[in-house]
């Protein structure tokens, strides 16, 4: 099957998944946080997936290899394994909180936060476009080699810090108080990730140890 047909399908189905995770658990479409939160996801992934297309179509392949089977390490399996369950979980509790009222979001946090989406989905697009390597799975290619500019000069794994946002902030941006405490769950699994990716890359990429003196903060600008 060819690249440009792998992208139709994955677009195809993407809204029916993700559409299945928000909208049978509110017992309704009318949950308007729901459609934004949705379309800026959606919208943000056709525009990069369509940019990297004609850009750079080996990120598009790179990033198609997805789950937690086509990792290499063990520890990462295991990590990608209960990720996956835990996101599953995650998002169908802000359907859930819809349908019962447990939350009371205002509606200036609601925007906020949906705000907060996007940017993590830009800081996500400027990696990518940064890193052509940025692969979903955790390996070092032939020819990779250290990337040091863009977002890279400010953390060493920005993309983890773009997910992390979105992550934090998708359940206020869907209105729910309730799920942010499972989105949380995600985060020590981003961080036990990028400390084994780490452990990968000063053992296998050249020059990756110097420039962790360079860049000093892995996650999180001036904390971490």
């Amino acid at each position: 099957m060819t690249l440009k047909s792998r992208l139709i399908l994955r677009f195809v189905f993407m809204p029916v998944v993700s559409g299945s995770f928000l909208f049978p658990p509110a017992g309704s479409f009318r949950f308007w946080q729901g459609w934004v939160c949705f379309a800026i996801t959606f919208a943000f992934a056709v525009s990069a997936f369509g940019y990297f297309y004609k850009h750079d179509p080996q990120l598009i392949e790179r990033r198609l290899k997805r789950g937690w089977r086509q990792e290499t390490v063990r520890e990462q399996r295991l990590i990608m394994k209960f990720f996956y369950l835990i996101y599953v979980i995650a998002f169908i509790l802000p359907g859930l909180d819809h349908r019962f009222g447990w939350s009371h979001t205002p509606l200036w946090l609601t925007v906020v936060a949906q705000a907060c989406v996007l940017g993590g989905c830009l800081l996500i697009f400027w990696t990518f476009k940064s890193n052509s390597f940025a692969a979903s799975t955790i390996r070092v290619e032939s020819g990779q080699r250290v990337i040091s500019t863009g977002p890279y000069g400010v953390v060493r794994h920005p993309m983890y810090l773009g997910a992390a946002i979105w992550l934090l902030f998708t359940p206020l941006a869907l209105g729910s108080y309730f799920a942010l405490p499972v989105f949380a769950l995600l985060i020590p699994l981003i961080v036990f990730r990028l400390l084994n990716e780490e452990t990968v890359l000063r053992q296998e990429l050249p020059g990756y140890s110097e420039y962790c003196l360079h860049t000093r903060f892995r996650l999180v600008p001036c904390l971490w």
